[in-house]
């Protein structure tokens, strides 16, 4: 409270007023703490510092504590490695020596085996001619094209040695190394496709000219079905000529066909030709036929493509649709005793199979051993460059180019025909009347555009329907696609089929194609990749069972020596295959025919997705695995996939039993370029860690890591293993990449 004084002539008046507090000061002052509350809150702070300072003692000792560790973990390690790198050229050496004396054993017994099926072929001299031999081919060609016989019984007997000859000629196709040598069997090849189907159409001719002999009294007219191991040929014959047929079931095979009117009422016949063989599909890869060359083979799986032809183009299969270009590997990445592991037929090299690339361009003077599905089949490797998928026509009419990279043909080409009904015979007299005609059998125009001429509007034809049932000989992992042939381009194309009906429980498809055409269904040929799991298990002396669970199909190979034997729980479309024991390369044209497919080449990861991994790595550790198939087991981990692309990891364990591993058994094994360990996790951890088991040691080689925990006896029937029981286990394991495409 202040006071004023003002003054005046006649009074004095007192003012007064009150002024505001000062802020930041309190009117109040807090209560006062009471001496037992002093003491309790110094208590209180007292051992809070007490706390604090014990927490940084105990950090500062856990901090000494990492420290030691850490020293002590870098003294190991540098102690391991001093005696990994001491030992590491004898390692080297004896794995050296183990590799080159098996495949020098091999090599030597695949050329006596050639040898030996030559001299017994000529000495077997039964007239068939040798198809390496250019002058028995063409004298064989040209004595079976000028043979006027046509009866359907002797030309089929005649078609199925012609078949022989292809595939014998396909499999020198595959491995010739001589431009001129493969132009000859190529020439050769379509020759003996091209008469295969003339007689065909010759017997056709025959049948069709005596259809009025065999007419059906339900129908008024011929239907007739051949068949025999290699086709089926199924005929009608229009000569009642009924506007209200619709079409017919060949109940027998389970094909039928339906017409439009202007068919029904013209003097027509349809054949429907089911060869259980494809060799349209071998022609439009031929198309893009790239003959190999002996300089080097692509370590991604299959044969490269030579140096001075550029690799095939891949219809919009990635980002764009783009193909990259390969790099050379560094040179760093291929040390001279990195390269010693892996070099039989010479140095390797190749670029990180992480990186994608379309051609891997290795360096200088390397090469590599992988071989692949691409080897067992005509239709695949440098006979299978992938179609150009094209979007556009010139004309501007939209086409779908079937890619037969990402498509496999099952089951053999449908041949469906309409033709000119050839002139019957007519009895007179005792006599038999028949014009005869020299032109052949004429295909019958269709469809065609007829215009009216009193509007002259243009009539379109009608599409023309067909159905059957899928062979019962392949396998469908999915819903097959229809596929058409495109003469004109040599292409399979999916564009120009419409009503498509697919009955899975009847396995019975329907569609609808704008003219007669030949057709083939397709699935997808990854469709089984990537692998869900895999393991390889031992079953004895030079015996393993290699088992895949693929994402829509599981199935087993038995390994016995160099023969192999498919095993699965489902036989249908198998039967042909289970339980019979061929060579490797044998087994995979088979599973490949019939649909099941669980191998690789370069351009499957185009369409797979992979771990990544540098193919030098991976390709080591199928040789080293292959060498201790005998004893030891290997098996899927799922920390494959986490341990980076220069590195690989599996899960092993020794074992000599035929029954099935215990699940506690397995440990697993990290694999690198310079060395491999022991991991000290589980697959049960819950992170991926590289810390290398306790007590273990690194090795420079994956068997010299596993001998470290085998007995006596699993080392020694590692030793004990046939040469030729090794180079199938190898093949088997590059064509299927298991440790890539899981």
């Amino acid at each position: 409270m202040r006071t004023c004084f003002y003054g005046y002539p006649d009074a004095r008046v007192f003012l007064s007023f009150s002024m505001p507090p000062k802020k930041g000061k309190s009117s109040k002052k807090g209560p006062k703490l009471s001496k037992a509350q002093k003491a309790k809150q110094q208590q209180e702070e007292e051992e809070r510092r007490l706390q604090e300072e014990e927490e940084a003692r105990l950090q500062a000792e856990r901090e000494e504590q990492e420290r030691l560790e850490r020293e002590r973990k870098e003294k190991e390690l540098e102690r391991l490695e001093l005696k990994d790198g001491e030992r590491r050229e004898d390692e080297l050496n004896e794995l050296r020596h183990l590799l080159e004396e098996n495949h020098t054993a091999v090599t030597k017994w695949k050329t006596e085996t050639v040898e030996k099926a030559r001299w017994e072929r000529y000495m077997h001299s039964d007239g068939t001619p040798d198809p390496a031999v250019q002058q028995d081919i063409n004298t064989y060609i040209s004595l079976w094209r000028d043979d006027p016989e046509v009866n359907i019984t002797t030309v089929l007997k005649q078609c199925n040695l012609a078949l022989q000859l292809v595939e014998e000629l396909e499999g020198l196709l595959r491995d010739v190394t001589d431009p001129q040598e493969g132009q000859k069997y190529q020439e050769a090849l379509i020759n003996l496709q091209e008469l295969i189907h003339s007689k065909h159409h010759l017997t056709t001719e025959e049948i069709l000219k005596r259809a009025s002999e065999s007419i059906d009294t339900e129908t008024g007219n011929m239907q007739t079905v051949v068949k025999d191991d290699n086709i089926t040929l199924c005929l009608w014959a229009n000569l009642k000529k009924d506007p209200r047929f619709k079409g017919l079931n060949f109940e027998e095979v389970s094909l039928g066909f339906q017409l439009p009117k202007q068919l029904a009422v013209s003097d027509v016949a349809v054949r429907i030709l089911h060869t259980h063989y494809d060799h349209l599909s071998l022609l439009a890869r031929m198309a893009h036929l790239k003959i190999r060359t002996p300089s080097r083979r692509s370590l991604a799986g299959g044969d490269e493509v030579p140096a001075d032809i550029a690799p095939p183009e891949q219809g919009e299969t990635k980002e764009d649709g783009e193909v990259k270009d390969g790099n050379e590997m560094p040179q760093q990445r291929v040390d001279e005793e990195v390269q010693s592991i892996h070099g039989l037929e010479g140095r390797k090299s190749a670029a990180s199979l992480q990186s994608r690339k379309n051609s891997l361009q290795p360096a200088e003077g390397q090469g590599s051993q992988i071989e692949t599905q691409i080897e067992t089949l005509c239709a695949e490797g440098d006979l299978t460059s992938p179609s150009v998928q094209l979007s556009m026509m010139d004309s501007g009419e939209h086409v779908q180019v079937v890619d037969l990279m990402q498509y496999i043909p099952l089951g053999g080409v449908f041949f469906y025909d309409v033709f000119c009904l050839p002139p019957q015979a007519h009895q007179v007299n005792g006599w038999e009347i028949r014009q005869v005609l020299d032109t052949g059998l004429q295909v019958f125009p269709y469809p065609t555009e007829r215009f009216n001429l009193d509007d002259k509007e243009a009539i379109t034809c009608p599409p023309v329907g067909v159905s059957l049932k899928l062979p019962d000989s392949v396998v469908f992992l999915e819903t097959p696609q229809v596929a058409r042939w495109d003469a004109t381009c040599k292409q399979w194309r999916m564009d120009g089929i419409t009503d498509v009906s697919y009955e899975e429980e009847e396995a019975m498809i329907s569609f609808k194609m704008d003219s007669f055409q030949a057709f083939v269904l397709m699935q997808e040929t990854y469709a089984n990749l990537p692998f869900q799991s895999w393991e390889l298990r031992p079953l004895g002396q030079d015996s393993a069972v290699f088992t895949v669970n693929g994402a829509l199909f599981d199935l087993s190979i038995m390994i016995q020596g160099d023969q192999c034997m498919l095993q699965s729980e489902q036989e249908k479309g198998l039967s042909q295959l289970l339980g019979k024991w061929m060579s490797s390369p044998a087994l995979q044209r088979a599973m490949l025919n019939v649909g099941i497919n669980v191998f690789v080449n370069e351009y499957t990861e185009k369409y797979v997705s992979t771990c990544g991994k540098d193919p030098l790595t991976e390709h080591a550790a199928y040789e080293q695995m292959a060498l201790f198939a005998s004893a030891c087991a290997f098996s899927w981990s799922k920390w494959n996939a986490k341990c980076g692309a220069e590195h690989l990891v599996m899960q092993v364990c020794e074992h000599h039993v035929p029954a099935p591993v215990p699940k506690d058994s397995w440990s697993l094994y990290l694999l690198g370029a310079q060395r491999s360990q022991k991991l000290e996790i589980t697959e049960r951890s819950e992170a991926f860690s590289p810390d290398h088991y306790p007590g273990s040691e690194f090795h420079s080689t994956f068997i010299h890591m596993l001998q470290d925990n085998m007995s006596t006896d699993g080392i020694a029937r590692t030793r004990e293993s046939n040469y030729l029981f090794i180079d199938t286990v190898q093949s088997l394991l590059c064509a299927t990449r298991p440790l890539m495409y899981s």
